[in-house]
């Protein structure tokens, strides 16, 4: 599946880059690609070279010594947040070519409740194939709308087969799942249901980890058509026979990558084995039959190994975006050289700037102490912020992420549990205090700004301080210069970590249990 992708990307990139030719203006060849302090490294945008990483002059290549603190360079923003927006397809023309005949009330509310009057080209590709009840694996950048991909057809379908299910009436049986990560993208999905299903027999229901044992001991019982939950939170009141899955015909994987992840997988699997997944499309709710939808910015490179164990791969549908592992080309993004020690007050300088402008951001932190103390120095030095980690309370962790949506606050200091799916489009800067050490943090985390529906401009600020660090950075710096897809997009960071502890055992001359091996 994933040399699939591959496959696709390349025959897009053509596609794409050819399409930009022809809307590119007349003096683009004078467009600054890269900007650094050091000219020589400055790069317009058709001087881009094709050669493979460590035969293209980087000028991160020389963050290894110290004397290169105080460096940086910049990769501009060669696409303006019109011309995404003339990209996008209008709502009526989509409707009128007849790929999916929608509901007048959902129609209503996609429109007023949302706002919603074009749609991306994701959305555009992925709805039709999800209406037709094919297991749908959607695999775009960050930001341009794969929630409604998949919700749109999906309650849709609801609504058309609602009078004729015949065990409506059972309570904690829904006939949708929704499957997420976390809390807070549980907590979002559940919400933008809510309102494409506003006036209708649709009922939505939420359920987050954190009081299961609760819940198990006084279980609530109500009818429900579209539950979203945690993993944990759903597998465990299942398995107590609080819920009950037979009625379902659409399960869904929102953000897939980290669903699929090591620290997922067995849990996963096992659960995701009570479904009947057809092998055929079905367009007759009556048969039973379920469809298996996933989403995803990310996927693991051994997605078709997990996936086999549950269903037939060969029988899913890939919708895929040409811009899919590339770098965002409408954020731009600074990288700077500093060391740990000068990271807080750059961090205080960039905060007041940006409380000057009134420009909500985000600060990204590898760790929650890490991201508790961003928290308690920002409070301190006069910048009111919220912080959101994994570690925090669910009492206290609970509606963090609503405040810094509501406006309440503007700024949210939080780690890699904020940078997964969830809708930031108030977010104009992220800051990455710790620079991630995968590609595939780095990907989400700069897809908390410049999501579809944002026309401001947009900023990612990254300090660069180990050499772990810098070596992440060599490589999107290459992909920068050159054009091409970011390399090591492998989602699966427990099997990366695993396959590293294992290499060094080796290394060191330690015996590495058979077992173990990755």
């Amino acid at each position: 599946m994933l040399q699939h992708f591959k496959r696709l990307l390349v025959r897009r990139q053509f596609t794409s880059a050819a399409a930009q030719v022809q809307t590119s203006e007349p003096n683009r060849s004078s467009k600054p690609l890269i900007t650094c302090r050091r000219t020589q490294f400055n790069l317009l945008e058709l001087e881009r070279s094709d050669a493979k990483f460590g035969a293209v002059p980087l000028c991160s290549k020389g963050w290894l010594h110290n004397k290169s603190k105080g460096d940086h360079f910049t990769l501009n923003a060669i696409i303006t947040g019109e011309q995404r927006q003339a990209a996008m397809h209008t709502l009526q023309t989509f409707l009128a070519a007849g790929q999916l005949e929608m509901e007048q009330q959902l129609l209503k509310n996609l429109q007023t409740e949302l706002g919603i009057k074009h749609l991306t080209d994701i959305q555009a590709q992925a709805i039709p194939i999800v209406d037709g009840s094919f297991h749908t694996l959607i695999a775009a950048e960050t930001g341009c709308g794969k929630t409604l991909a998949y919700l749109l057809p999906v309650i849709n379908k609801r609504l058309k087969f609602l009078q004729r299910d015949a065990n409506e009436s059972q309570l904690n049986a829904p006939t949708v799942l929704i499957l997420t990560p976390g809390r807070e993208l549980a907590t979002q999905i559940a919400q933008i249901a809510s309102k494409l299903c506003e006036g209708t027999d649709l009922k939505v229901k939420a359920l987050l980890g954190g009081n299961t044992k609760q819940q198990m001991m006084n279980p609530e019982f109500e009818k429900m058509d579209i539950l979203v939950a945690t993993l944990g939170a759903v597998s465990k009141l299942v398995t107590t026979g609080i819920y009950r899955m037979e009625q379902v015909r659409h399960v869904v994987l929102d953000e897939a990558d980290t669903l699929l992840d090591d620290s997922f997988t067995d849990k996963l699997t096992y659960f995701l084995r009570r479904f009947p997944f057809h092998r055929n499309h079905v367009q007759d709710a009556s048969i039973v039959g379920t469809q298996l939808l996933l989403a995803s910015a990310t996927m693991p490179t051994n997605t078709r190994e997990i996936l086999q164990k549950v269903i037939d791969v060969e029988t899913i549908r890939d919708v895929v975006s040409p811009h899919l592992h590339y770098l965002m080309p409408h954020v731009t993004q600074k990288f700077m050289r500093i060391s740990k020690a000068d990271r807080p007050a750059n961090l205080l300088l960039l905060a007041k700037q940006d409380k000057a402008k009134k420009r909500p951001f985000i600060v990204f932190s590898n760790k929650s102490t890490t991201s508790d103390y961003v928290s308690i120095f920002l409070n301190n030095s006069g910048i009111n912020c919220l912080n959101l980690n994994g570690d925090m309370l669910m009492k206290i962790r609970l509606g963090r992420f609503e405040e810094f949506q509501r406006g309440n606050c503007d700024v949210l200091s939080t780690t890699d549990v904020g940078s997964r799916g969830l809708d930031t489009t108030r977010a104009r800067h992220v800051i990455n205090f710790d620079f991630p050490l995968h590609v595939s943090d780095y990907i989400h985390r700069c897809g908390r700004i410049g999501r579809v529906g944002s026309m401001d401009k947009s900023l990612v600020t990254n300090f660069i301080s180990s050499r772990r660090e810098i070596d992440v950075v060599q490589r999107i710096e290459h992909a920068a210069r050159t054009g091409g897809l970011l390399p090591d997009v492998n989602a699966n960071i427990k099997n990366i970590i695993n396959k590293r502890i294992m290499a060094e055992m080796k290394q060191a001359g330690i015996a590495v249990p058979q077992e173990e091996a990755f």
